[in-house]
């Protein structure tokens, strides 16, 4: 009887799949003596102390395979001082074609050349800290919490700290060093091993490469396939840090639509970071100013809920899994954008609220035991009516086993007013809440559970979220289930909650399959059901989605996707937002859709993405075409053009009308400390085009001067609605 070859495959992957998670494959300790000269850094590794340890080398393949030995030697060293941990690498090459798209610090790792390094001083492979750097010196950090299951929202590369870095080209390789002060990681004071991995995106033979193995269904930075990097004395604790950021601005603002005067100001404010111990921090902030971090990145909304923005105000960033990681990502009791943001009635963006003061104090206890509490209080809104408001979050968590941990968290929004309540809000709104997640020591399962409880002042039933998720994940499949519950009443002011009083249940299962052939390297085919049932009415959403997703062997992406959608208006909705006729409310309407998503190769100097999809909507059709062109002018900058159109056409006399986002953006890195972006938005939904351009100038680590200009007009007639100039001074201080 023949064998079918697709059946034979998968029983291979499967026995492979329980080799390779073992754990077998880990790479032997990395050992970084001490420094006894100097360290220079000059991107030529000339010092004895780089080699007197035990470097990483023998690197693997990720892409385009992921069980050989590397082709391209990679060799990194470690060495370290009272003061500094060094990192030092030489990366060769077959040629010396880098591709190198900007000279903006912190760059994505896709489609250009560079290395990064993970860092994990607790091991407890579940945060790290990230730094990396391309052959000229650019570089890039971030954090890592959850273990990296997911780069959207595990990975945080806003967060800036400092440190530095140098990189030089040689004739057959490029090599880097790194010197990061011990005061801006965390770590147990007396240890001697940190878990550590490292990989090196090269686009000269077009692979992807690990120290420590990593099976291609993880992600390429998971922490749970982390090796062992040991020091031969133990650390010493890092001297006292104080460091102060103060801030000055001067700014000038106009409102063209209510007619009113030109208003200028001068402010000044700062924070402060205190190192408790190597592994606690206290920061503070008096009267923070955000008005340098980049606009949102504006979507079209054809849905009935909120769209979630990320938090990229560095003031909460370190350590932010431990305030916000609490439910997931739609029923999150603490969203710190609630805090200091308000929406503009113009433009219906989000626009910053005065902050008063805040502190925040996060960290490790200890190896098990992480710790949070933040307070922030703000000011008193007269124009719309809302008293000062203090806002209290504090959070426990725990390790179990491994990798896993269990986290307690309350949140308390309190009023401060002498005045009567007319209604408009809350006098308290506050919610504390019971967390375990779960990911086995070989990331095969991965899941959470939670229980939250809201409290307001009516005491009414309802004011609870619940919700499970299980994943289990080997090399030719994974298989998942969630579930969330969510009550009538329950409102988490500080929280993300797009929608409340439901019951969801959320099944996926995938197949993984690696052809090697000429051209596709992997793929994969899914199925994600989700089933919400409203208490009182039923069944009111169901969304049924296969799929298939490709990773080609010239790194472009190709996937497509058909799915079959039921809603139940439980009231009347223009999905267009344009004031149209609503579709009525307490009807039901099916509808099935396909679409197909490509993004090329991000090599050549001219990339691109596309996604079409055509299909049923509501009681009508939608035809949709998103997608971004890019063209690189390397090193110094890329200029990218994003569009979004929709067309919905329903029935007379509902909305059958199209909408269009455009969103050039030009980004020029005249050096590897002078930035300008121009990023113009046109929103043909809510009838307006921003532009908001912003010089940068880093003049020391971490200390910046920046100039930003943003302007509102109306896309009809393309009138002036705002416009406001911002010039920031800020500057790092160690004392």
């Amino acid at each position: 009887m023949k064998k079918h070859p697709t059946l034979t495959t998968l029983l291979l992957l499967l026995c492979t799949s329980y080799a390779f998670s073992n754990n077998g494959f880990e790479q032997p300790p990395i050992v970084a003596k001490k420094a006894k000269q100097p360290i220079v850094l000059d991107g030529t590794l000339d010092e004895a102390a780089w080699f007197a340890g035990t470097p990483a080398s023998d690197f693997w393949e990720y892409f385009p395979t992921d069980s050989l030995r590397a082709d391209v030697k990679t060799e990194v060293y470690f060495t370290y001082d009272d003061k500094f941990l060094y990192i030092g690498a030489k990366c060769y090459s077959n040629q010396q074609n880098y591709v190198i798209p900007s000279l903006r610090r912190d760059f994505r790792a896709g489609g250009n050349d560079n290395i990064t390094f993970i860092l994990d001083p607790f091991n407890d492979r579940t945060n790290a800290f990230v730094f990396g750097t391309n052959p000229l010196g650019v570089l890039r950090e971030a954090l890592l919490a959850n273990g990296c299951r997911d780069f959207d929202t595990d990975w945080n590369d806003s967060w800036d700290n400092k440190w530095s870095g140098v990189a030089k080209i040689h004739d057959d390789h490029w090599a880097c060093e790194l010197a990061i002060p011990f005061t801006t990681l965390r770590f147990k004071e007396g240890a001697t091993e940190w878990r550590f991995n490292c990989y090196r995106f090269d686009t000269q033979s077009n692979t992807r490469t690990v120290w420590n193995r990593i099976p291609q269904n993880q992600l390429i930075a998971n922490l749970a396939f982390t090796g062992v990097l040991r020091f031969d004395e133990p650390l010493k604790k890092a001297s006292s840090s104080v460091s102060l950021i103060p801030y000055v601005t001067a700014n000038t603002a106009r409102n063209f639509q209510e007619g009113t005067p030109a208003e200028r100001g001068f402010d000044f404010g700062g924070d402060a970071k205190i190192a408790l111990s190597p592994s606690l921090n206290l920061d503070l902030t008096v009267n923070p100013d955000f008005s340098q971090v980049e606009v949102d990145q504006q979507v079209i909304n054809l849905d009935r809920f909120e769209i979630f923005f990320p938090e990229r105000r560095q003031f909460f960033l370190e350590n932010a899994d431990l305030f916000s990681d609490f439910g997931d990502p739609r029923i999150n009791p603490f969203f710190s954008r609630r805090i200091g943001v308000a929406i503009d009635t113009t433009t219906g963006q989000n626009i910053a609220n005065p902050i008063l003061f805040g502190a925040r104090l996060s960290g490790k206890l200890d190896n098990n035991w992480r710790t949070g509490l933040l307070n922030m209080q703000t000011a008193r809104d007269e124009a719309n009516g809302l008293p000062s408001f203090n806002y209290t979050v504090a959070a426990l968590q725990r390790k179990l086993f491994t990798r896993s941990n269990i986290g307690a968290i309350f949140v308390n929004k309190q009023a401060f007013t002498n005045e009567e309540n007319n209604g408009t809000y809350n006098d308290f709104n506050r919610v504390a809440g019971l967390d375990y997640n779960l990911a086995s020591s070989d990331n095969r399962w991965n899941g959470k559970a939670f229980y939250h409880q809201g409290f307001s002042p009516e005491g009414s039933k309802g004011q609870f979220a619940q919700g499970t998720r299980l994943e289990y994940r080997v090399r030719p499949f994974s298989v998942s289930w969630q579930h969330q519950w969510v009550g009538a009443n329950y409102r988490p002011e500080v929280g993300f909650l797009p929608r409340r009083n439901f019951f969801n249940i959320n099944p996926n299962v995938q197949a993984f399959f690696y052809p090697r052939n000429n051209w596709l390297n992997q793929y994969v085919i899914g199925f994600d059901a989700a089933v919400l049932w409203t208490p009182e009415y039923g069944r009111t959403d169901h969304s049924y989605i296969v799929y298939w997703e490709a990773e080609l062997n010239n790194s472009s992406n190709l996937s497509a996707g058909l799915s079959h959608e039921y809603t139940y208006l439980l009231e009347p909705f223009d999905p267009s937002r344009s004031g149209a006729v609503p579709l009525p409310g307490n009807q039901g309407y099916g509808y099935t859709s396909f679409g197909v998503f490509y993004q090329s190769d991000q090599r050549p100097k001219f990339s691109y993405r596309l996604s079409p999809s055509i299909g049923e909507f509501f009681n009508g059709y939608r035809y949709e075409m998103s997608g971004a062109l890019n063209y690189r002018y390397q090193p110094y900058g890329f200029i990218a053009l994003n569009i979004n159109y929709s067309y919905i056409d329903l029935p007379a006399p509902y909305a059958s009308t199209g909408l269009l986002l455009v969103g050039p953006r030009i980004d020029l890195t005249l050096t590897r400390s002078l930035f300008i972006t121009t990023f113009i938005q046109y929103n043909d939904q809510i009838d307006n085009v921003n532009i908001n351009a912003r010089l940068q100038w880093r003049f020391a680590p971490v200390s910046d001067f920046f100039l930003v200009y943003t302007d509102n007009y109306a896309g009809a007639d393309f009138s002036v609605k705002n416009r406001a100039i911002v010039a920031k001074f800020t500057y790092w201080l160690n004392l």
